[in-house]
């Protein structure tokens, strides 16, 4: 069954019981008792299937663990110093893996029941499985203090999936923690996500910000943000145990080249049609435009060009609220004089009362006394 996984294109495999440790299930307790969850309202309505694999299907005996590389040929944070460009996760650059990865655990599923006569049931983090816990009960890896999984043989860059399955198989062996006294990860953090080692609070990670968070991003982070506009990598990058990360050379992982540094000018000029042409087959395509362009937005405001002034104007008149808001909000980091003759026109017609706050800042007095001037001429 192993080598048949390798030969199908994983990169890792291993075997468990179908359980979950008592410690993981008191970590996800804590996380959502903390509220760590935020928006993600999904993962309290699942805890109990998500804390027990049996609570998902019953008859669930062993569960096949399988890893697959995406590891990037370059290092992603490179692009960081490139302000007027955006930062895109390296996992997104190109296909959704969702859809890579069941393709090839279908498959395997395949061979599996003709093989064994068993029943299956296959998992890509779409359905309410601890699927980090499981990898380190199979020896995969083991949870860093960042909480994702790692692999000395393949280090931080891992998609996982798993076949749920009623067949009784010999588990592995559970791989230890190998962190140390390592701390690179949690120092990396741009907005300071964890409270301690091995614990996220989700609600500030940038992963969380872009990609799962529906509403305003709080001011508190979004100079955080930089040119992330699509997940955070930072944590995973710094890791040491990368040195042995491998290049990925699964073609749907290869990263395409209007992903890789794209412009924040271009990205802006997105309608809802051309949001969904550029991103066809990304998942980027499931946050939808407007979330999208809240992100670029705030790298706008945090590039320091005054040239895409220009670029962000046309979308202070957006039908998005959100995005709105923050076309004002980057508008008043790149051009405060700009800001405030536009403040004057806009600030009493505006009907949202996110978009009306962002008026209200971040120079009032300054706003003020250009409308004011702008009175006395008239």
């Amino acid at each position: 069954m192993r080598e048949q996984a390798l030969a199908m294109g994983f990169d890792a495999v291993g075997f468990a019981s179908a359980a979950t440790s008592e410690a993981a299930k008191q970590g996800l307790t804590d996380f959502l008792a903390q509220g760590w969850h935020g928006d993600m309202g999904w993962m309290a309505e699942t805890a109990e299937r998500r804390a027990d694999p049996r609570t998902l299907w019953p008859e669930a005996r062993s569960v096949i663990v399988l890893a697959v590389n995406y590891g990037p040929a370059e290092d992603p944070m490179a692009l960081l110093g490139h302000p007027a460009r955006g930062s895109i996760s390296v996992y997104a650059r190109n296909r959704d893996y969702h859809d890579t990865l069941k393709r090839r655990l279908k498959r395997l599923a395949r061979w599996l029941v003709e093989r064994e006569g068993c029943r299956v049931k296959v998992f890509v983090d779409t359905a309410p499985v601890m699927e980090k816990p499981l990898a380190q009960a199979a020896g995969l890896g083991w949870q860093g203090k960042h909480t994702n999984l790692l692999s000395r043989e393949l280090g931080n860059w891992l998609f996982l999936g798993s076949v749920f399955t009623d067949l009784e198989l010999a588990p592995d062996a559970p791989e230890v923690d190998h962190c140390g006294s390592c701390r690179a990860c949690l120092d990396a953090c741009p907005t300071e996500a964890f409270p301690a080692p091995y614990k996220l609070d989700a609600r500030r990670c940038i992963s969380y910000l872009t990609i799962e968070h529906k509403g305003h991003i709080d001011r508190a982070f979004r100079v955080a943000l930089g040119n992330r506009i699509y997940g955070c990598d930072d944590c995973l990058a710094v890791c040491p145990w990368n040195k042995f990360a491998q290049r990925s050379s699964e073609p749907d992982f290869l990263p395409r080249a209007e992903l890789t540094a794209p412009r924040l000018a271009d990205l802006a000029a997105l309608d809802d049609a051309s949001f969904r042409q550029v991103f066809s087959g990304s998942p980027i395509k499931r946050i939808g435009r407007d979330r999208f362009l809240r992100n670029v937005l705030i790298a706008i405001g945090n590039s320091g060009a005054s040239e895409l002034v220009t670029t962000l104007r046309p979308l202070l008149d957006d039908p998005s609220p959100l995005v709105r808001a923050m076309a004002v909000w980057a508008l008043g980091r790149l051009d405060k004089v700009t800001f405030a003759e536009e403040r004057c026109r806009r600030a009493a017609a505006e009907n949202d009362p996110a978009v009306s706050a962002e008026w209200s800042s971040p120079d009032r007095e300054s706003a003020g006394s250009v409308c004011a001037a702008a009175d006395r001429s008239r």
